[in-house]
């Protein structure tokens, strides 16, 4: 047994009490552990692309790859998995029967075996920063290509890495693809002995992500029925201590514009019914999205974003969006969702898990970053008072989405490359076995 598999057989307990709590507040958790554990529909009859999207975010970034995956490889079956309900939710939005959908198996050799063998991938797509020791070394056991595609790795993830050099190195000599997002992506994977000619700095799949007119035109009802001369902040996936930041900025500005709609979109679905008590202890007047459009009127101060798959839509309907994750230490999130409908952008000071995207916003002058209530009520005030600065912030939001597209081209590029060449095939396993070899 690896040091890394006894480790994570020792933390059992810990990803059992995980999902009783977090069922506590979103039962979904409670619901198909079976699938956690390897025990999936087997695809018998199929063969299968497995492509992996952790949560919601990685699922919305890969679903215009999903789908040309599915139009290039049509006699094949794909099979998404996540680890989260709110990601499976979005699978079967997106996708409905179209492709499988299962969670992807705990790390544990056992687990992993099980789901190989009902899975039965000929190739795996993993996006992001999804990486797993033993799923990555039974892939290459069985010779089954792993892709790892837009692939970002922070500071604070190569520093958890450097940690364990062996295990991250074994592990990523599985790979035969990696797709990194950035330059500064590329220098990081090196770091931790990825081989240079695997890696090909593709661009971000989340620039290629596109807005469904029915999502601008729904944005356009939305903002009719709230009302056009209204002022509308949005707070987009925020985390545990930023509703309280945003009450205290909206208190400030309010001050001048006592008429401003505050929209509250909760990163995790079992925090909406917290938060809602949270604005209403506050005193103010306070719906959820879940209770009907209709209930938004003048009286109403805050509305509480608690529905899924409705975040883009709500930005689109919105004068200026803060993008939560970031006025607390989780990182950061996507900006791209709000700047690709045209709206100005704010975020706190820790976006490590988007440091370049975040750059590029503020060389762009597509938003400003704030460090606290104060100052965010300050960039409000500035955007709301200044209609011009706010157009044309929305502006240069589109431009820089539309610059910067072409990344799902590439990818696909160097998939259908890497899947085709039969005949590389066994030059590719002693190439692998070599790396692994001297990762070990």
């Amino acid at each position: 047994m690896t040091a890394w598999s006894f480790v994570i057989y020792l933390l059992t307990p810990c990803f059992i009490w995980h999902l009783l709590w977090r069922g506590i507040r979103y039962p979904a958790y409670w619901r198909r552990w079976h699938e956690r554990f390897g025990y999936l529909e087997p695809l018998t009859g199929h063969r299968v692309i497995w492509v992996h999207a952790v949560s919601v975010g990685e699922v919305r970034s890969s679903a215009l790859l999903i789908s040309r995956l599915m139009a290039m490889y049509p006699e094949h079956r794909v099979l998404v998995t996540t680890m989260t309900p709110t990601g499976s939710e979005q699978v079967e939005d997106l996708f409905g029967n179209a492709v499988s959908h299962a969670y992807v198996p705990y790390d544990f050799p056992g687990c992993v075996r099980r789901f190989m063998k009902r899975a039965r991938p000929e190739f795996a797509v993993i996006a992001e920063t999804e990486f797993w020791p033993n799923l990555f070394a039974a892939c290459g056991q069985r010779a089954i290509p792993l892709l790892l595609v837009n692939v970002r790795l922070s500071q604070t993830s190569l520093q958890g890495y450097l940690w364990v050099p062996k295990t991250a190195r074994a592990m990523l000599a599985n790979a035969d693809l990696v797709c990194a997002q950035t330059r500064t992506d590329e220098h990081r994977l090196k770091t931790l002995g990825v081989d240079d000619a695997l890696i090909h700095v593709t661009g971000n799949l989340k620039f290629d992500a596109p807005v469904p007119d029915s999502v601008l035109e729904e944005g356009r009802r939305l903002r009719e029925q709230w009302g056009r001369e209204r002022p509308v902040l949005i707070a987009g996936s925020t985390h545990k201590g930023e509703e309280r930041k945003l009450l205290d900025a909206f208190s400030l500005i309010r001050g001048s514009f006592p008429d401003l709609l505050l929209v509250i979109v909760p990163r995790h679905p079992e925090r909406f019914g917290t938060v809602t008590r949270l604005c209403r202890h506050a005193g103010y007047s306070v719906v959820r999205r879940s209770c009907g459009e209709q209930s938004i009127d003048a009286s109403v101060d805050i509305m509480i974003g608690d529905t899924m798959g409705e975040l883009q839509r709500l930005y689109s309907a919105a004068d200026i969006a803060f993008v939560g994750g970031s006025l607390v230490r989780v990182g950061g999130h996507n900006v791209l969702e709000a700047c690709a409908v045209g709206c100005p952008v704010l975020f706190g000071p820790h976006m490590f898990h988007f440091e370049e995207i975040g750059a590029m916003a503020l060389d762009e002058g597509v938003g400003r970053q704030v460090h606290d209530a104060g100052s965010l009520a300050e960039a409000v005030l500035l955007y709301l008072e200044q209609a011009d600065l706010r157009l044309a912030a929305g502006e240069a939001a589109r431009r820089l989405v539309a610059g910067n597209r072409g990344a799902l081209d590439r990818t696909l590029e160097l998939i259908e490359h890497e899947i085709r060449r039969p005949g590389e095939a066994a030059a590719t396993d002693v190439a692998r076995d070599e790396r692994t070899h001297q990762a070990n």
